[in-house]
């Protein structure tokens, strides 16, 4: 126990002293979250309703950056740098060494959620129900679990700088055809027919729909776990290729 706890806390260390992280998961959606909520004039007119909106917006697009590239790229780095080698020689099991990995980004998830709930609040006075709060929070954290399994599958590439570039040009994809950067609604129609099949448009849909006193949809559940599937699939087959080589 004390081993996987001083793992986590290593883990914790790491991923809150990666520009990565700081950078994409909280000064750019805090930054986005003011510019076009207090500097930008959409025209829409309930204001209040928008301000939440845009604020999950920025929560997901948070949470996803940060299971894609950081997990994916340290990876990487692990792997090149020899370190994912060297941890099978130590006494580490390397399930510990696994679920440690898992447990710190999803800590580290909750507290991007934290801060950027706390921005909302503090920028526009964003209210909703200890229940829409708790549930929103809830949403975020576990629908982003098809992303971090994106995340490993980027993980499994050769090259540092292969794996953030391809992952960096998916995540700014993913977000802007999902519709976390402007409703989707004002992309032509094929664009919305593409977006709406995309994992990023159901994991921001559910938590719309939770921030509007809603349920979300049993359609966004199942493409998000169809997708968690595929991703696993994809990176076990992968990884099983590149050790029987």
């Amino acid at each position: 126990m004390k081993m996987m706890f001083m793992q986590c806390k290593v883990e914790m260390l790491r991923i809150i002293r990666n520009p990565y992280f700081v950078f994409w998961s909280l000064m750019m959606p805090i930054l986005f979250y003011f510019i076009f909520t207090k500097l930008v004039n959409t025209g829409i007119d309930n204001a209040e309703a928008w301000q939440a909106h845009y604020l999950m917006s920025m929560a997901t697009f948070s949470v996803m950056g940060s299971a894609i590239m950081t997990v994916g790229i340290r990876m990487v780095q692990e792997q090149s740098l020899g370190w994912s080698v060297y941890m099978r020689i130590t006494p580490l099991p390397g399930s510990i060494y696994f679920i440690s990995k898992m447990f710190g980004q999803t800590v580290m998830h909750a507290f991007s959620i934290i801060v950027i709930f706390i921005a909302g609040f503090l920028i526009n006075g964003v209210h909703m129900s200890a229940g829409q709060w708790i549930g929103s929070g809830l949403w975020i954290l576990v629908a982003s679990i098809p992303f971090l399994a994106l995340g490993t599958l980027f993980g499994s590439m050769k090259r540092v700088d292969t794996a953030s570039g391809v992952s960096n040009v998916t995540y700014m994809l993913m977000a802007v055809l999902g519709g976390m950067w402007m409703p989707i609604d004002n992309f032509p129609s094929f664009l919305q027919t593409i977006g709406k099949w995309l994992p990023s448009y159901n994991y921001g849909s559910g938590v719309w729909a939770i921030a509007a006193g809603q349920t979300p949809e049993l359609k966004s559940i199942l493409i998000l776990a169809g997708y968690l599937l595929l991703f696993m699939v994809l990176s076990i087959y992968i990884r099983k290729k590149q050790e029987a080589v």
